[in-house]
């Protein structure tokens, strides 16, 4: 196992090297600036879209729904377990990369769901496919099909092996015996009838599970380690003051902590930020193109609300409450890491508390994650291949119980890492269109002007010759 677990680091290594930090931070740095600070100035309007959206238009799910279903994916053990991992890997300086990866992550995140939604297509079952491997094939054009398959391989391989099962099913285990002492097996046993139950419904089963649990478990979490902040309210200043120093200077070592590099707080933030929020993954486009609408922009906006609740509030509340407690100076990792920093807080309640917190975000990311792999398996293969699909993620969730943290969230990272590579070259060969369409809507809400009136009809039906002379502008 020390073999194989040596060979996946080394292929990390690579893989998450600094090309890959430099394409995946600098393309939402360049949207950031072509978008002129979209995440800052729309901010309030992309949040008051997310009960306000008009759901008129094309589409399978209202843009509530589409939001909680890529919010089931993104806010998962990524948020409890992830930035556990960060910290005790890169220090407390890890979280402050991981904003800035979110904080640029913001605008990849809404060039994302904007092409979903422009070059979308309807299938042979009659519903709404979108993502990478549309706006892809679609936007870039017919010779560039093979990036669009290579994206949904990868796809399949992060909801097989990457974010979709393993470190999810594993988070759940570790914590059910850690607190409550329940053998692994009944846990995989009860979570593979109840991912069973809900994924062969397909998206309207998935969608409408997460518009139920996930603003359910997004307060329950909140309130939990806004408890755990105000138990140690004197040292969150303290705390900010060292994640910011940290983030540049690297951590001393400290009790049973081995000390961390600049380069490690960097690399672990933001390879956990976007494990976390998604941004530059292309998952969340996915099912961000079954939304009602008919402007690419209004999901886009909505789908960025999506990684500042992950990232900027959820992930931070988790950080905080890590570096507060000064258990990530302690040796302990994952699950075990976060769960002593909510013990310290709350003795009696405070396992309890985070198992809650951490099952439901977990369980939610398996669901999502199932529909995108699904997408995926449909792009390659069509409708048949569904079936196989499905039962292989069950098999996979039910195995999941049994393999060890480490190597699984260094599976996680390689295939995360492979499958952002062909949709950050999307969004880079496409940021023209994102940029127009941006003009577009908001010169709408200006002027009233239907979205028929502009240049592009039907975002369903771009014509390649159309698409090619965009990409060509």
């Amino acid at each position: 196992m020390d073999l194989n677990l040596e060979l996946l680091n080394a292929i990390d290594s690579f893989v998450w090297g600094p090309p890959l930090l430099v394409l995946l931070v600098g393309t939402g740095i360049l949207l950031t600036l072509r978008l002129k600070f979209l995440q800052i100035f729309r901010l309030p309007k992309a949040l008051g879209l997310i009960f306000k959206a008009q759901n008129k238009g094309n589409g399978d799910i209202d843009s509530f729904k589409a939001l909680c279903t890529a919010l089931s994916a993104t806010v998962g053990t990524g948020n409890i377990v992830g930035v556990a991992t960060a910290i005790a890997a890169g220090g407390p300086g890890a979280i402050f990369w991981m904003w800035m990866a979110a904080f640029f992550g913001m605008a990849t995140k809404y060039a994302e769901g904007l092409l979903a939604v422009k070059y979308r297509e309807v299938d042979s079952k009659g519903e709404i496919a979108g993502g990478p491997m549309f706006y892809i094939k679609n936007g870039m054009g017919p010779k560039f099909k093979w990036l669009g398959s290579l994206f949904a391989i990868f796809g399949i391989l992060v909801a097989y092996f990457g974010i979709g099962t393993f470190a999810q099913v594993n988070s759940i285990v570790d914590i059910t015996k850690m607190t409550i002492g329940l053998d692994p097996m009944w846990t995989a046993l009860i979570l593979t009838i109840l991912v069973a139950a809900i994924t062969l419904g397909g998206l309207q089963s998935i969608a409408s599970a997460a518009a139920k649990i996930v603003p359910a478990m997004a307060v329950i979490y909140f309130i939990s380690t806004i408890g755990v902040l105000v138990y140690f309210a004197d040292k969150v200043p303290a705390a900010i003051q060292t994640i910011v120093y940290s983030a540049f200077s690297g951590s001393a070592a400290a009790g049973g902590f081995l000390g961390a590099t600049v380069m490690l707080a960097m690399r672990n933030g933001i390879a956990r930020g976007v494990f976390s929020n998604e941004s530059g993954l292309g998952s969340a486009p996915i099912v961000a193109a079954a939304a009602k609408t008919k402007w690419p922009a209004e999901q886009g906006l909505i789908s960025m609300t999506g990684t500042f609740i992950d990232t900027i509030i959820i992930c931070t509340l988790t950080g905080l409450s890590i570096v507060v407690s000064g258990e990530w100076m302690n040796g302990l990792n994952g699950a075990a890491l976060t769960n002593a920093a909510f013990k310290d807080a709350f003795p009696v309640f405070g396992g309890y508390m985070l198992m809650i917190g951490l099952i439901l975000f977990a369980f939610t990311t398996i669901l999502g994650w199932n529909y995108y792999g699904e997408r995926c398996m449909i792009y390659l293969c069509g409708t048949k291949g569904v079936l196989p699909y499905r039962i292989i993620f069950i098999i996979l969730v039910a195995s999941g119980a049994f393999l060890k943290l480490e190597a699984i969230w260094v599976l996680a990272d390689i295939v995360n890492g492979l499958m952002a590579i062909p949709n950050l070259i999307a969004l880079l060969a496409l940021s023209g269109v994102v940029v127009r369409e941006t003009a577009k809507y908001f010169d709408h809400l200006k002027t009233g002007k239907a979205y028929e009136e502009y240049e592009d009809l039907d975002p369903s039906k771009v014509t390649t010759s159309k698409a090619q002379d965009s990409l060509a502008d």
